[in-house]
C-alpha cells in the first residue's frame, strides 16, 4: 500500500465509547492517514447491546468531531473482509491487561489466517484508562458511581437515564 494512503480500522462494539477508546483513536489518528472506526452491528461474542449501533455511532462522532482523519461506520462481517473492503493496511486495538492480549493473540493468528496482507497493530493503553472498561463503567453506572471521568459527557448521561437506579 502506498505510504500516502495509510488507512487503520479500530473495531469495536463500543457499547459505549469510554475514554480510554478515544485515546487508542486519537493516537492512531497520528500513525495513520486516516482510521475508521468499524462499530460492529451485532456482536456475537458480547450479546445484546445497550445501545442500538446507530445511538453508538453517534456517540463515537460527537466525541471525534474534533479529529479530522476519523470516520465511523458499522459493520457486520469478518473484520478483515471489512478492512480489505476500506483499503486498510491494518488494523489497531488498545490492550489494558494480560487478559487483553491473551485474547488479541487469539484474534490476530485468525485474522492472519485470512488475511495475511493486514497488520494487526496494539497500543497500550495510557495509564489513567488502563482499568477503563465498557462493561464496567455500565456496572458503576448502574449502582450510581462516579462515571463522568471514564466516558464523553453525552455518554455518561445516556448511561445515568438508562441505567441509573
Amino acid at each position: 500500500m502506498a505510504l500516502d494512503n495509510r488507512i487503520a480500522i479500530c473495531p469495536g462494539t463500543y457499547d459505549p465509547v469510554t475514554n480510554g477508546h478515544l485515546d487508542v483513536i486519537s493516537r492512531a489518528s497520528v500513525m495513520f492517514d486516516k482510521v475508521i472506526i468499524a462499530v460492529v452491528n451485532h456482536p456475537v461474542r458480547k450479546g445484546v447491546t445497550l445501545f442500538p449501533v446507530e445511538e453508538r455511532l453517534r456517540f463515537i462522532e460527537h466525541a471525534t468531531a474534533e479529529i479530522g482523519n476519523v470516520e465511523v461506520e458499522p459493520f457486520s462481517i469478518l473484520i478483515v473482509d471489512f478492512a480489505r473492503s476500506r483499503g486498510a493496511m491494518a488494523i489497531v486495538k488498545g490492550l489494558r491487561a494480560i487478559s487483553d492480549f491473551e485474547y488479541e493473540l487469539e484474534m490476530n493468528q485468525l485474522n492472519r489466517r485470512q488475511a495475511p496482507d493486514i497488520e494487526s497493530v496494539y497500543l497500550m493503553a495510557s495509564p489513567q484508562y488502563s482499568f477503563v472498561r465498557s462493561s464496567g463503567v455500565k456496572e458503576l453506572a448502574t449502582f450510581g458511581g462516579t462515571i463522568d471521568d471514564m466516558v464523553p459527557g453525552e455518554v455518561a448521561v445516556a448511561l445515568k437515564e438508562r441505567l441509573g437506579r
